[in-house]
């Protein structure tokens, strides 16, 4: 198998419906992560939530005996920190869940009634309501950035499929004529910020949703594995997107390392 020693490898594991669905890991799912941290040079978690903080998702994973460490885990919410710190934002309304909002507690919020420089748009569940979304439309007019946690159109909750932040961020593009800053997934700055975060140029990308996380890694010059459990449908490959692979479930990505980065291989 690939290793370390014939080129570093890091490997980005998208996390809901790849390593677990809810509270229930998915079968083999530990002891594949494990041998993944093996073999590889580095591990990235690289999350789309934008309902739980970086901390939060680390505390669920430790719940279900998957031994991960702060800095392995990756949200949208800390680039969109860095986003509008590096254009210089002063005012910023934050549109994302209370257990998001430890992430972005350092961006300065905006007053409210008084003109913004961006939204940060995340999982508001069932905050998305007219109301919210006409505030958000008219900031945009008044030349608000909209800036996206992630551009997912939808999610697999414990009840069944539900609209994403993507969902709603398009129709505000639609609507406003402006389109939107996504930080999250299918960005391909999230993709190779993971990347240099582990220091390494060769890797692959792991998930269920062909365009956010196999799209998204392909354009960002990743291979893209595709695993049929979490929201995987059979009718998303009609899309546009030819993963590097298709396999049952993460239980065998560590038999695909060798085959996608044979050994010795430059």
């Amino acid at each position: 198998m690939t290793s370390a020693k014939d080129g570093p490898i890091g490997v980005l594991l998208d996390v809901d419906g790849v390593l677990y669905v809810g509270d229930v890991p998915i079968e083999g799912a530990r002891e594949a992560f494990s041998e993944l941290r093996e073999l590889s040079a580095g591990v990235r978690l690289m999350t789309n939530t934008t309902s739980r903080s970086r901390r939060a998702v680390r505390e669920h994973l430790l719940a279900m005996g998957f031994d991960v460490s702060l800095d392995e885990v990756l949200t949208p919410a800390a680039m969109a920190e860095r986003h509008c710190r590096e254009r210089g934002y002063g005012a910023v309304t934050v549109l994302v869940s209370e257990g998001l909002r430890e992430d972005l507690a350092a961006l300065e919020s905006a007053t409210p009634g008084k003109p913004t420089d961006a939204v940060i748009l995340g999982d508001l569940g069932d905050g998305f309501t007219p109301e919210v979304l006409n505030a958000v439309f008219r900031a945009m007019m008044d030349g608000a950035e909209l800036v996206a946690l992630q551009h997912n159109r939808y999610w697999r909750r414990a009840d069944g499929l539900a609209l994403d932040v993507g969902a709603y961020a398009a129709a505000l593009e639609y609507a406003s004529g402006h389109e939107a800053v996504t930080v999250g997934k299918p960005a391909q700055a999230f993709f190779l910020t993971a990347m240099a975060d582990m220091g390494l140029e060769r890797g692959i990308m792991v998930g269920d949703d062909l365009e956010a996380d196999v799209g998204g890694a392909m354009a960002a010059g990743l291979p893209g594995v595709l695993v049929r459990t979490g929201k995987y449908r059979q009718d998303a490959l009609k899309a546009r997107v030819t993963p590097t692979a298709i396999v049952d479930s993460i239980k065998d990505v560590p038999g695909l390392l060798a085959r996608i980065y044979p050994p010795g291989a430059p």
